[in-house]
């Protein structure tokens, strides 16, 4: 069992070093990406909530 066990982590570690990871550069470019993203959606969710919410309103009213 012993043996297995190591076996199987040297095959993770050599397939990690075929990986190609990400550069600095690449990587926080990436997050800004993904961070403008999650504010825009944010913006646009918190519209429509707001818009539905004055629409639930004003049916409750009976207007």
């Amino acid at each position: 069992m012993l043996a297995k066990a190591k076996n199987f982590f040297e095959e993770v570690r050599e397939e990690l070093a075929k990986v190609t990871w990400p550069t600095r550069k690449e990587t926080i470019s990436t997050a800004q990406v993904v961070v403008v993203i999650i504010v825009l959606i944010s913006l646009y969710l918190g519209v429509c909530d707001s818009v539905l919410n004055s629409f639930i309103k004003w049916i409750l009213r009976g207007q």
